[in-house]
């Protein structure tokens, strides 16, 4: 038997579920628009779709699965039946570790879960212990990012539906990987969007820079609000994941007295006590606002951590040279210093990209509260023709790069392929059925673009596939040259950060950066390492605290003397300290 439920207060009259090839009419469940039925026949398996008003059948906004898409019928899914192998699993602490971002599309050849799980033992060998997955949940088409998706609760189909997530999450666990999903809590994608048909899911208070905001502080946002931390506790207790990525959470509009993401981090550890494992919260947000990271005592929202866009511009314009768009913020090495010191570059300052002042300090909080990284699926897939730092930067350079993700003081992350500068762009692609919103996609990309002196040709079409194929990793490269120097450095990096504590403790403290912004070098002291890089393409000499030292890791040849270190050009070092 299943028992069948539905918030729908905007039905007047009646609501019937659609299965087993007739309607049920269902049963008023309470007075704030809920409806039910028990279906004794309808077992797992069984296609079901609602009815609202005898209007057309609609797919279930808690659907566990869209075999036929956003538009099919919805099919029931006992997720209490899943075969699980990791009982012994109690997690692993963020803080501790290094992320890895991938999309489950292009990270393999198949494309699906079962495709990724044959690559998981490159990650344990690359030194990775937490895996983020890009969004899963059903969005329109087979191929896309995932975050137009409308069904929260639903696996997508082309990867593999609810069987092959759980496949991908107990064989990660299988191997001492955590797993991290991303979820879309700001926006829904407006392709198989059936929402707006049963309640009053979204607001017209708030605007995001994707539509409509959805509803989680005016008439009827209570049952919105239960249906998303609904959402995160089922990817963390019946999918066994161990934290969740929320997207852009700046466009998460609530003026409750309880914030949503205050309230979410509440169910989210009682959960964790429950199950007896550490689960994480991690925001994505443009707002360089601690409070999302911050004790609850202060007023904090106590998530476990939040990227760190700043280090990423400062890095990336640092190496680049590039000054457009949101990088006219950032002056180069002197920006990438002010990072490594206190996390955010605009801590209060004025902005001249925003035009006003921007950000707060981040105060005694740990460094690993933050997640630093030279690459994700954004800072990649949103420039136009979503090309890498291993097409912009030399061998060198990139070695530089990894040297200050890896061994600097936050929580590191890479993104597929970063490791070993995979030449496969990551591009934007989508796969809508729909031709005008297909066309509407298109086209505001192409005008995105238009103001940065790209002309329309040259920006990927979404909706080719061959966008999408472009974007697939290429395996074969891991044993050719450079990647294979790459590979190796990253390794051992990734290598140096599991054995030194120091590095993994995100004291501020005990940190200390010294730069000559005109000549190119920076040195990071983080005892007993200190990593030492040249930017510039011209050999430098970078004074050293006398003392005596070793090469534990270098890019080139470097020379070291009593009180400094002569490095080639685009190059990093790595010396321990030994004492005076």
């Amino acid at each position: 038997m299943t028992s069948f439920r539905v918030w729908a207060p905007f039905a007047r009259e009646r609501v019937e579920l659609d299965a087993l090839g007739r309607r049920w009419p269902m049963e008023r469940d309470g007075e704030r628009g809920w409806w039910s039925l028990d279906v004794p026949d309808a077992g797992p398996g069984t296609d079901y779709r609602f009815v609202l008003d005898g209007g057309e059948p609609l797919p279930d906004p808690r659907s566990r699965w869209q075999p036929a898409g956003v538009s099919g019928a919805s099919r029931v899914v006992d997720l209490a039946t899943l075969p699980w192998t990791d009982a012994d699993w109690r997690g692993r602490p963020l803080a501790d570790g290094v992320v890895y971002e991938l999309h489950i599309g292009t990270f393999s050849a198949e494309g699906t879960f079962d495709g990724a799980i044959e690559r998981l033992d490159h990650l344990v060998d690359l030194g990775v212990t937490h895996v983020e997955v890009m969004p899963v949940a059903q969005f329109s088409g087979d191929r896309g990012w995932g975050y137009d998706g409308v069904d929260l609760f639903a696996v997508h189909h082309a990867y593999g539906g609810p069987e092959g997530f759980a496949r991908f999450v107990d064989a990660c666990h299988a191997r001492g990987l955590a797993v991290i999903l991303d979820v879309v809590y700001n926006h829904l994608g407006p392709a198989g969007n059936y929402l707006d048909r049963f309640g009053p899911y979204f607001t017209d208070r708030y605007r995001t820079p994707w539509g409509t905001a959805v509803n989680y502080d005016d008439a009827g946002s209570d049952e919105v609000r239960e249906l998303v931390v609904d959402n995160a506790l089922m990817w963390l207790r019946d999918y066994h994941c161990d934290g969740l990525r929320l997207d852009a959470v700046h466009a998460i509009f609530d003026q409750s007295a309880r914030h949503l993401l205050e309230e979410l981090q509440d169910r989210v550890d009682e959960l964790a006590t429950t199950l007896g494992r550490p689960l994480d919260l991690v925001a994505e947000s443009d707002l360089n606002d601690p409070r999302l990271v911050s004790p609850r005592e202060p007023g904090g929202y106590a998530l476990s951590a939040q990227w760190s866009d700043d280090f990423h511009h400062a890095l990336h314009a640092t190496l680049t040279g590039e000054r457009s768009g949101y990088y006219t913020d950032f002056d180069g090495i002197s920006s990438l210093a002010t990072a490594l010191r206190r996390v955010f570059v605009y801590a209060g300052e004025h902005s001249p990209y925003r035009e006003r002042r921007h950000g707060r300090p981040v105060g005694s909080l740990p460094a690993t509260r933050f997640i630093g990284y030279l690459q994700n699926h954004d800072q990649v897939g949103n420039r136009a023709t979503g090309d890498r730092s291993s097409h912009l930067l030399s061998t060198g350079l990139l070695q530089v790069g990894a040297a200050l993700v890896l061994l600097g003081p936050f929580v590191p992350m890479l993104f597929q392929g970063e490791e070993w500068g995979a030449s496969a762009p990551f591009q934007y692609f989508t796969d809508h059925g729909d031709p005008d919103l297909a066309d509407a996609v298109r086209t505001g990309r192409r005008s995105e673009f238009a103001a940065f002196g790209w002309r329309p040709e040259e920006v990927p079409d979404p909706q080719a596939r061959e966008t999408f194929e472009r974007s697939r990793l290429d395996w074969a490269e891991l044993d050719e040259e450079p990647h294979r120097t790459l590979l190796e450095w990253h390794r051992a990096l990734i290598a140096l950060r599991h054995a030194t504590p120091q590095l993994r403790d995100g004291d501020l403290a005990t940190s200390a950066v010294e730069l000559d912004a005109d000549a190119g070098w920076l040195v990071l002291r983080r005892d007993p390492l200190e990593v030492v890089v040249n930017t510039s393409k011209s050999p430098v000499v970078a004074p050293l605290a006398s003392g005596r030292r070793v090469v534990e890791l270098s890019s080139a040849e470097v020379t070291l003397r009593d009180d400094a270190v002569e490095l080639p050009g685009e190059s990093v070092a790595v010396l321990r300290h030994l004492g005076p």
